[in-house]
């Protein structure tokens, strides 16, 4: 029996199988507001027979955001229109998930389909801030380094975007800490030069993360999985290990965390990512054998039969699909032959099933 279509339960959740849409930034919200584009793009991904959807980075403030266009949960007003989604994907049998998340050094920038170049105050943008004074790139805006109330102030705001997800209908929870994002700064050797008590050592670096997940894991249901997205390596010199991820794995996991989200690189420009078929697979493996902890896998993932392979041989326990799941939303209903049996189609799609499924 193929293990694609097969369910999995993490805590008190079920998902019908484990197909997984990974959040991807749609910049289509204003002011943060979820919207008609949310709805009709999530939604389809539910009729499209995926087992979780997990929506693109929510910024738990204004200055949070990559682009003025991102969606947010800073405030009460959030609620509904990410309510209205949720309540479609879990008609359709799906579950759904937030991703929570805070840009960091890499915010105030314009669509990646605008001019690419850094908002200033006078174009509406912000001054980004991050653990130190390092800009991302050399024409990058030097941000401001946080003091230890700001520090603070950022894990309430995770914490009070975690409870607004939970009324507004989210199944899961994922803490973005990849990808050169704020959480992933503070972890990184490359971005983090602080001398208190959030940098410096390994344990100083990774204390705004625990920090962070163990608010979240306190305030919402003992039922509800807990995700963490990770850069398990940088790709550069200097930087952060699949030996750090591996420590930070069995941290998380002893603060509550379910399931580590195994993404790479975003850190620097400097990296030097090896992309191939399958090139981030072996750290969602590594983490999930030595550290016996559930795993998803991503990256370049893009048939049925690869993703189905990568849970057959143990290797994860997810697969977070992004665009394949852009180019074909209907993944999750077009290889039923490896599920064994016939996969529910919407009786609204039933006239469309191909024939070898009839």
């Amino acid at each position: 029996m193929s293990k694609i279509y097969t369910p999995l339960t993490i805590r008190g959740l079920e998902l019908p199988n484990r197909i997984v849409v990974s959040p991807m930034c749609q910049y289509s919200s204003v002011n943060g507001m979820a919207n008609d584009w949310h709805l009709v793009h999530l939604g389809s991904r539910a009729v499209g027979g995926a087992g979780l959807i997990i929506t693109e980075a929510a910024a738990i403030s204004p200055e949070g955001r990559i682009t003025p266009s991102d969606m947010g949960i800073w405030s009460d007003e959030h609620i509904q229109p990410l309510k209205r989604i949720t309540t479609f994907i879990k008609e359709q049998g799906t579950a759904v998930g937030i991703q929570l998340a805070h840009a960091g050094r890499k915010a105030s920038t314009l669509a990646p389909w605008e001019e690419s170049k850094r908002l200033t105050k006078d174009d509406g943008g912000w001054l980004p801030v991050a653990p130190s004074p390092i800009p991302f790139n050399d024409e990058g805006v030097v941000p401001k380094e946080l003091s230890i109330n700001e520090i603070r102030d950022i894990i309430k705001l995770f914490i009070e975007a975690a409870k607004r997800a939970v009324i507004a209908g989210f199944d899961v929870i994922e803490i973005h800490a990849a990808h050169g994002y704020l959480l992933n700064q503070f972890l990184s050797p490359l971005t983090n030069k602080r001398v208190d008590e959030y940098g410096g050592t390994f344990e100083k670096r990774v204390r705004l993360l625990l920090e962070v997940t163990e608010g979240i894991r306190s305030v919402i249901p003992d039922r509800m999985p807990l995700f963490v997205r990770i850069s398990a390596t940088e790709w550069a010199e200097g930087g952060h290990t699949i030996e750090d991820s591996l420590k930070i794995s069995q941290l998380l996991k002893d603060s509550g965390v379910d399931l580590i989200d195994c993404s790479t690189g975003g850190v620097v420009k400097s990296q030097e990512i090896p992309v191939e078929k399958n090139y981030q697979v072996p750290f969602a493996e590594k983490i999930k054998k030595e550290i016996n902890i559930a795993t998803g896998a991503v990256g370049l993932i893009d048939d049925a039969i690869q993703a189905d392979d990568i849970l057959t041989n143990d290797q994860a326990d997810l697969i977070f699909i992004g665009r394949e799941m852009l180019r074909n939303p209907y993944f999750g209903l077009l290889s039923p032959e490896l599920g064994g049996k016939k996969i529910a189609w919407p009786n609204q799609y039933q006239r469309g099933k191909p024939r070898k499924s009839l």
